[in-house]
């Protein structure tokens, strides 16, 4: 095992990561780019434009700089001669196709990484790369803590009424999807709570 602590939002740190690792992490066969995050709930005219840098810069820039890295090995080993080239995992969101109410620049960066996994699975269609897309609902993990700026009062409320996913959920259909058998890829997962239809819809028990 190897653990690297770096800032996906700084491409030089995610190029020199990557071309530094030692020869026996050299391969990759899967990349999960889970990296990403929301911050505020606030109406397009009244955002913090910090905020937005943020977002989209961790969301779908830093997606971009590892999945960049990351491509080129993949694309190497399989010119190489290897039977399986890789796997890439985009953890996606239900905000990547609904939008809701100030949402406005997180379901934006969550409308590219749906974009990118798709770009991702036609150009790497040639080299046998399998492209997954995860997009869950509502999941309890640190995930509104730091939309609300560490306001746990704030956060815990997010969930009142309703069983959320877990992130073991998520770990999950990850691990089912990569297990597919070599021929088989799964192009996207949306999960919700039994609770939640999608963005706009969830009952709450009083």
């Amino acid at each position: 095992m190897l653990a690297l602590a770096f800032d996906v939002r700084d491409r030089l740190q995610c190029e020199t990561a990557i071309d530094t690792l030692p020869a026996e992490f050299a391969t990759i066969d899967v990349l999960v780019n889970n990296a990403g995050l929301a911050l505020g709930l606030d109406l397009l005219h009244e955002g913090s434009t910090a905020q937005w840098d943020q977002m989209i810069d961790t969301n779908v820039k830093g997606l971009l700089y590892i999945t960049r890295k990351v491509a080129q090995r993949m694309v190497a080993a399989r010119a190489a001669g290897a039977e399986r080239a890789g796997h890439i995992v985009n953890i996606g969101s239900i905000a990547g196709s609904q939008v809701y109410e100030r949402g406005n620049v997180y379901c934006a960066s969550k409308h590219a990484v749906h974009a990118l996994n798709q770009g991702m699975r036609i150009d790497l269609l040639r080299y046998g790369i399998r492209v997954t897309e995860i997009r869950p609902g509502m999941v309890d993990t640190e995930f509104s803590l730091v939309r609300f700026d560490g306001d746990d009062q704030t956060a815990g409320h997010v969930y009142d009424g309703v069983e959320p996913l877990t992130g073991e959920d998520i770990a999950e259909a990850i691990v089912w999807a990569i297990a597919q058998p070599p021929h088989v890829n799964i192009d996207e997962i949306m999960l919700t709570p039994v609770a939640q239809a999608n963005a706009y819809y969830t009952f709450r028990k009083q």
